[in-house]
């Protein structure tokens, strides 16, 4: 779990959270300012009151009493006002510093490879940068500036009861040894209880995460009781966590009541004997006085040990945050390579990969084993092969998703590595099959909200792929918002706008993930014609299995459990009888078949 578990508190994770102050030193010191100024002036009131039935009560004093109530009606309006404007502040600070932390835990996982996020679940790294967060935010309104006021009061209100009368604190004081017991029992019980509770999260929203995005499938299935089933148990475990940390402060707090009580049983008792022994020394201002000190006294003691955990909860929370950002998961990007023109000629060089980024790898766990190919720029290339013979992986290891273990790949006759990252991903435009869609307008879907890409060439992009007639149909056109995942689109029309964003972004290499095998044979006809306009010019991959579509291509590879097969234009290919032929037979007769039947 947690570095934290076991201890108070970890300095070193303390000290990167506070890093993110620093913008808001200011705010920062107003807020300690004013957490020192009302520890000082809480203590006030209570011995205005005393002050008051000794002088003005008891003594009949009319116009002194009206005067002083005057004073503790100014001093309660400051104090108030004290307590307002730093609840403000240390939520200010909070929420700011979490602003900022949120936006670096963000750009961090948005440049981390997805090898990352085929092991993390995506529920777990939404817990990360939302209420893990809000944890950390804790720190600052709920948990070390609030202790630290809470802790400088009880200071001042003993130091203030014991200048007072040091013979009656002291016996009000009996009980404390046992509060602090308590408080320490409850503080160890209730943190891990929390951790529970932050586990738990995790996994609700994992699973929520999943299964709302694979609703289709479950309703496909019939799945809805099983699932329900599944999600009653998790959320069971959910609730059982929090019943027992609620369980801890059902106990917890009538202790304090009863430890308090006693206190001011003892003040009473004690107090009273005074006033008749030495009724000179002990007035009945004093009593009243302690008996409003100790509320004031049982009330943070009380609370230190919930701020207490918050405090840790803000640390587990900010160990889990610290541990995405130091997770080294991301692709190097040492290179500064950025010709201003990319020809987008593409070499694999005895190319070996696995998914496995380990360097010693065994042979049988690559996916691709040694590839060597090259396109020539503006040549098309078309995979084929069956399912899992390393086609998509080629493409991968080329926009440098992954690494590879041994080999070289150049585009241009340079390695990868020694272009700038953002520079080569930038000229190569992926279109795959299965399209993602923002919840978003189609104008911002096709220009991620690049502003160097205009309107117009969003509109004249549309009109050579073939979607511009039907976009205009839309309820507001290019702003119609598709909604979550282009959920107001047919697969077809997602597929014509993810072409449209390809050739806005005006690629040297375009790729063509088996782009066209989910949609309909009229829309396919429809964007067959603005595949071609699109390759004019540019290096193209194209990945297929649909063999109809790639015959024009300069040449194809033929892939099978990793390995090159077959390469040669598609006569050739067909002539050499081979892995090729079989594939094309294979497929044009069962196209006859279907025709037939």
């Amino acid at each position: 779990m947690s570095k934290i578990t076991g201890e108070a508190f970890n300095v070193g994770l303390l000290k990167r959270v506070f890093e993110y102050v620093k913008p808001y030193r200011s705010v920062f010191r107003w807020s300690v300012v004013l957490t020192l100024a009302l520890a000082i002036i809480t203590p006030v009131r209570p011995f205005l009151i005393g002050y008051t039935v000794d002088e003005y009560i008891l003594k009949n004093n009319h116009s002194g009493l009206v005067q002083l109530t005057i004073v503790m009606i100014v001093a309660l309006v400051l104090q108030s006002f004290i307590q307002y404007s730093q609840t403000l502040l240390t939520n200010t600070l909070g929420q700011s510093a979490i602003k900022d932390l949120r936006i670096n835990v963000f750009n961090h996982i948005s440049n981390l490879r997805l090898k990352y996020f085929d092991q993390t679940p995506i529920g777990q790294l939404i817990t990360r940068t939302v209420s893990d967060l809000e944890t950390i935010a804790d720190i600052f309104s709920e948990g070390l500036i609030a202790m630290i006021g809470d802790m400088l009061q009880v200071i001042v209100i003993i130091g203030v009861m014991f200048w007072i009368d040091w013979e009656l604190t002291t016996v009000v004081l009996l009980p404390i040894p046992f509060l602090i017991i308590a408080t320490r029992i409850f503080q160890k019980s209730i943190k891990i209880a929390f951790q529970e509770i932050r586990t738990e999260v995790s996994n609700l929203n994992t699973y929520l995460q999943e299964h709302i995005s694979g609703i289709s499938i479950i309703q496909y299935f019939a799945r809805e009781d099983q699932e329900y089933k599944k999600f009653v148990k998790i959320n069971t475990r959910y609730r059982d966590a929090n019943i027992r940390s609620n369980w801890y402060y059902s106990i917890f707090f009538p202790v304090v009541e009863l430890i308090s009580a006693v206190s001011l049983g003892l003040l009473i008792w004690y107090g009273s004997k005074m006033i008749l022994e030495k009724p000179l020394d002990v007035k009945p201002g004093t009593i009243t006085m302690f008996i409003m000190f100790i509320t004031m006294l049982f009330r943070p003691i009380r609370e230190l040990a919930d701020k207490f955990n918050t405090l840790q909860m803000g640390m587990v929370g900010a160990d889990r945050v610290f541990k995405v950002l130091d997770t080294k998961e991301t692709t190097e990007n040492a290179g500064t390579y950025a010709p201003e023109k990319l020809t987008g000629a593409i070499s694999f060089e005895g190319v070996w990969f696995s998914y496995n980024q380990d360097t010693a790898v065994e042979e049988e766990n690559y996916v691709l084993k040694d590839i060597t190919f090259e396109v020539k720029a503006g040549e098309t290339v078309a995979l084929v092969g069956a399912t899992g013979a390393g086609k998509s992986s080629t493409i991968n290891i080329l926009n440098r998703f992954y690494e590879i273990q041994k080999g070289l790949i150049k585009v241009d006759g340079v390695e990868l590595k020694e272009y700038e990252l953002g520079y080569l991903r930038s000229h190569i435009a992926t279109v795959l099959q299965d399209v993602f869609l923002f919840s978003d307008t189609i104008f911002n879907n096709i220009t991620l909200n690049n502003p160097s890409i205009s309107f117009e060439e969003v509109v004249d992009a549309a009109k050579k792929v073939g979607a511009h007639d039907f976009i205009e149909r839309l309820p507001g056109g290019y702003h119609f918002n598709v909604m979550e995942r282009g959920s107001t689109l047919s697969a077809g029309q997602a597929q014509l706008i993810s072409f449209i964003r390809a050739l806005v972004y005006k690629p040297s290499i375009l790729v063509l993930d088996e782009a066209t095998s989910s949609v309909d044979t009229e829309t396919e006809m429809l964007i067959q014609t603005a595949i071609d306009k699109l390759m004019q010019g540019r290096t193209s991959i194209v990945i297929a299995h649909r063999l109809s579509t790639i015959q024009k291509a300069d040449q194809i590879i033929v892939l099978d459990k990793g390995e090159i097969k077959e390469k040669g234009t598609h006569q050739q290919l067909l002539k050499l009888n081979g892995y090729y032929k079989r594939l094309y037979d294979l497929q044009f007769s069962s196209v006859g078949i279907a025709k037939n039947s």
